[in-house]
């Protein structure tokens, strides 16, 4: 069992930079890992730099629900058993530990709600200050701006059915979900449906998170030899980043407009108690965080969860029907009733437990302890553990955990299940801020497509998942048909949002 933690233990400095897990991990030898481990190089055979997380999987169910990885001298120390991720859920244990391909992000996002560590002040501020634009109220008025970006998706996806023209999911599902959350929380209009490529925006973005990633495929010493051409790509990719968003704080300033949003909550909200604003940079900083994660593992959950209705024409037909029973002819839903979807919704469910889009989550000890009453862990120590593994464990899932069944989520069954052995938006109190609006959202788009059309899988297509930190499936195409009879197109008044669409400046999902 853990021991209590002393006031000089408590007191006791950690190592400055990366802590590999021979600096935390007593008994690291118990702990197993994959064969044939080469000086210096370490677990390198056999593996892609492009899908680490995928060779972890497949690693991982080799070598059971803790195992280690060594890369270029760097040990690392995962965890995907339902039992150990549980105890790891312990928040009087366990936090949120910032390293990886997060802390590859802080040059960009800083101290924000995803990046920052756990001692930096700002992360508590923040999220004081924003939580409550993700309140019940907050999220009732952003429903008729989800509703106007979703009507834009469907008129979109309408004239690519009318020429014949199979649909790119990935693609329309990231312009969907960044208009979203550019029109919700900031007031602005990417004009993304606009445009025959990626918003520069989605492509600067895209970039540093493959960056971030890349960061941890070399050896750290040698990355500034070997990604030097990358890095000055990355520069300019984060240099577009911020301007863009402080073109777009700048015209809120200037416009004098107040409309309530994240945005605004950001430069005008004081903390109820201590009377702290946030400063300049971190409204930066928080700015890009909400862009980005709030639109990169939504759209990557759409993508998902299309890609199995399209495979599973019995489970589209019986959400339909749900849809159709619950919203009937109405052309607008009310945001009521998108939490009675409650089939697609277990479809979303189940599409994140296969592939969770933020398919990772670190956590470090709070003091020395032992994991699972096994592995000792001194303070500081850490472990990744694997989302999509953990959503896999047949102690757990049953013994055909890759079987896509969103009865998995029917309510018995559910609640029939231990606690924390489905966490696809973290854990704890570093858990993520926004998934309320993302699952609201999700299933409302979920709801509106499949009421709007039928979904047909291209045949030879074989699902490839693409890693950029987050997750998304690769080359993903559809073909549509209009469902008889065709439903009333989405009709909601747009709600305003700044002029101009695109990025004025070039430089360019806590």
């Amino acid at each position: 069992m853990a021991e209590t933690v002393t006031r000089t233990e408590a007191q006791l400095p950690l190592p400055k930079g990366f802590r590999g897990a021979e600096q935390g991990w007593p008994e690291l030898s118990r702990i197993p890992h994959p064969p044939r481990r080469l000086p210096l190089l370490g677990d390198v055979l056999g593996v892609d730099r492009r899908t680490p997380l995928q060779d972890s999987m497949r690693i991982g169910t080799r070598l059971g629900p803790i195992f280690r990885r060594k890369a270029f001298g760097n040990e690392f120390v995962f965890v995907w058993g339902a039992a150990l991720a549980a105890d790891m859920a312990d928040e009087s244990r366990f936090a949120k530990h910032v390293g990886l391909g997060v802390a590859n992000l802080r040059p960009v996002a800083g101290d924000g709600l995803f990046t920052a560590y756990n001692h930096e002040p700002n992360w508590q501020l923040a999220h004081d200050v924003l939580a409550p634009g993700f309140s019940r109220e907050a999220m009732e008025g952003y429903h008729g701006m989800m509703l106007a970006v979703a009507g834009r998706l469907t008129d979109h996806w309408d004239r690519e059915l009318s020429a014949g023209r199979w649909v790119d999911v990935p693609g329309d599902m990231t312009k969907l979900t960044l208009e979203t959350i550019a029109r919700t929380g900031f007031g602005h209009d990417f004009g993304s449906f606009e445009r025959n490529r990626p918003h520069p925006f989605v492509t600067a973005m895209i970039g540093t998170l493959t960056y971030a990633q890349r960061l941890n495929s070399v050896p750290g010493p040698l990355a500034p030899l070997l990604l030097r051409q990358a890095a000055r790509r990355n520069a300019a990719d984060i240099a577009h980043l911020n301007s863009t968003v402080d073109a777009l704080v700048e015209e809120r300033r200037a416009s004098g407009r107040a409309d309530g949003d994240l945005l605004d909550r950001m430069l005008e909200t004081a903390h109820p108690r201590t009377g702290e604003r946030l400063s300049a940079q971190n409204v930066r900083r928080q700015v890009i965080t909400f862009l980005v994660a709030g639109h990169e593992t939504t759209s990557g959950a759409l993508s998902f969860a299309l890609h199995y209705l399209a495979l599973h024409p019995g489970i589209a037909a019986r959400a339909a029907a749900e849809v159709d029973r619950v919203w009937g002819d109405t052309p607008a839903p009310g945001y009521d009733q998108v939490a009675k979807l409650r089939y697609v919704r277990r479809v979303l469910d189940e599409s994140l437990r296969l592939w969770p889009t933020a398919p990772a989550f670190a956590r470090e000890a709070l003091r020395d302890t032992v994991l699972g009453g096994e592995h000792p862990m001194r303070r500081g120590a850490w472990a990744l553990v694997l989302t999509p593994l953990l959503h896999r464990d047949p102690e757990v899932w049953g013994p055909e955990p890759e079987r896509f069944d969103p009865d998995r989520f029917e309510a018995k069954a559910a609640r029939g299940r231990a606690p924390h052995t489905f966490k696809p938006f973290g854990t704890g109190a570093r858990a993520c801020i926004g998934r309320q609006f993302a699952l609201h959202e999700a299933t409302l788009v979920l709801g509106l497509l499949l009421r709007r059309y039928t979904l047909r899988a291209d045949p030879d297509y074989r699902l490839r998942v693409t890693e950029r930190l987050t997750l998304m499936p690769d080359g993903l195409r559809l073909r549509l048909e209009r469902r008889t009879p065709a439903p009333a197109p989405v009709s909601v008044p747009e709600a305003p949002a700044s002029e101009g669409g695109g990025c004025p400046v070039r430089g360019a999902g806590d």
